[in-house]
């Protein structure tokens, strides 16, 4: 196989298309143009002599042959990256990319202050989040770190608290609802009323589940929506409109709350749960911008 620095350059092109499942995807990861990752690949197979991904107008997969040279490739490509990291240690500050895979609630509401604040503090580090709510591996993905809450972290896994410490899951609905249908005295009463759901793309619908006095209780109703749980701004303007009950983290339904166009319910029961954990392998060399973000978290 080819080894001088293009060939290089296009392998490592070739598996950027692949994790991110198409050209103009890696092109934005790589930030080359959409042309030039083509031309690569092609390059490539041309030099291999056989063809390593499928392409149609929707998708671009691995053939068996991508798959195999992908599957050798990218070990070689994390202790290429780990060795030209040992340069950051010789620079007064980090510099490179740091990518994060991250849900919409943190997204939403306590990263904006931190990325303002470590994009200040470090000005050589490219940022990129990848906001998703779906249960991803973050290192087949191609990010270097996550945010997720503690059931969902493997075991082979850092965690490090980011964020709230606690956090709860609130439930709610728009006055005119609840004096339509009354208001619900009983977690199971909501087997009885219209509930806005979500659902993951990986199609679960988690349960809504509950706590008081020791008493733990999960229900699983009903109601006229199921939206992606990426999606939760249209949910919300759903409960607000009357069309039912929302069950949320609080700190998004709070501003309804004050402005009064949403009303708590079932408050006692309102399920209090550990915030969320910035994650890693432990497995792999940690990059300089990930190090730099771990210990600001762990300032935070």
């Amino acid at each position: 196989m080819p080894t001088n620095l293009t060939s290089m350059a296009d392998l490592s092109t070739f598996a950027l298309v692949v994790r991110h499942r198409g050209f103009r995807q890696a092109a934005r990861a790589s930030g080359q143009s959409a042309s030039a990752v083509s031309e690569a690949v092609r390059r490539l197979e041309n030099r291999l002599g056989i063809r390593l991904l499928l392409r149609t107008t929707r998708s671009v997969t691995a053939t068996e042959a991508g798959a195999l040279l992908l599957g050798r490739l990218e070990p070689a490509l994390r202790d290429v990256a780990s060795a030209l990291d040992v340069l950051n240690d010789l620079r007064d500050t980090p510099r490179g990319t740091l990518r994060l895979n991250v849900p919409v609630s943190a997204a939403k509401f306590f990263l904006q202050p931190m990325v303002d604040q470590f994009l200040t503090a470090y000005p050589d580090i490219m940022l990129e989040l990848v906001v998703d709510n779906n249960f991803v591996d973050v290192v087949a993905s191609g990010c270097d770190a996550g945010i997720r809450y503690g059931e969902r972290l493997e075991q082979d896994m850092i965690a490090v608290p980011i964020g709230p410490k606690t956090q709860r899951f609130a439930v709610a609905a728009a006055p005119d609802y609840l004096a339509r249908r009354g208001v619900p005295a009983h977690p199971r009463d909501l087997l009885q009323h219209a509930c806005l759901r979500g659902r993951f793309l990986s199609g679960a619908m988690p349960a809504w589940e509950f706590e008081r006095d020791g008493q733990s209780l999960s229900v699983e109703p009903s109601g006229p929506l199921i939206v992606t749980a990426a999606a939760s701004d249209l949910t919300v303007s759903a409960a607000v409109a009357g069309h039912g009950l929302i069950y949320l983290f609080e700190e998004w339904l709070s501003p309804y709350f004050e402005a009064g166009t949403l009303q708590p319910v079932l408050e006692d029961w309102w399920q209090t749960f550990p915030g969320p954990f910035l994650y890693y392998s432990g497995r792999r060399h940690m990059p300089a911008p990930l190090r730099a973000f771990v210990d600001f978290t762990r300032q935070q």
